[in-house]
C-alpha cells in the first residue's frame, strides 16, 4: 500500500513579495528550498497563517541568501508581503517504509535565513 506523507516543511517563513504579473508558483529562496530537502518544480501547499488560506502550486528557485518568499500570479492574492506562511511538500511511499521515515523540517529566523 503506498501511502502520502510530510516529506518536506518550511514553517512560518514570511512573503516578502506577491507578484500578480508572474506565471504562477512560489519563488523561494535556494537555500531554505536546499535546506528543507525541496526541488524546483516540486508540487507544495502553502499555508497562510494570517488569513487561512490554503494553496496548491510549485516551487521556482529565488536567489540564493536573498531570503525571497514571493507569491506568483493567482497565488499573489493569498497572501501579502509581512504575512507567515508554511510551505510543505508531501512524498508518496510505501507504507511500511513510511513509518521510519523523518521528514525535514527547517524553522526561518528573521530575513528568512536559516
Amino acid at each position: 500500500m503506498q501511502i502520502e506523507i510530510l516529506k518536506s516543511k518550511v514553517h512560518r517563513a514570511v512573503i516578502t513579495e506577491a507578484n500578480l504579473q508572474y506565471v504562477g508558483s512560489l519563488t523561494l529562496d535556494e537555500d531554505l528550498m536546499d535546506a528543507a530537502n525541496m526541488i524546483e518544480h516540486e508540487k507544495i501547499q502553502v499555508v497562510n497563517v494570517n488569513n487561512g488560506e490554503r494553496i496548491e502550486t510549485y516551487l521556482i528557485k529565488g536567489k540564493r541568501g536573498s531570503g525571497v518568499v514571493c507569491l506568483n500570479g493567482p497565488a499573489a492574492r493569498k497572501g501579502q508581503p509581512g504575512d507567515i506562511v508554511i510551505v510543505i511538500s508531501y512524498a508518496t511511499m510505501d507504507f511500511e517504509k513510511a513509518k521510519s521515515f523523518t521528514p525535514t523540517v527547517i524553522f526561518p529566523k528573521e530575513g528568512n535565513k536559516l
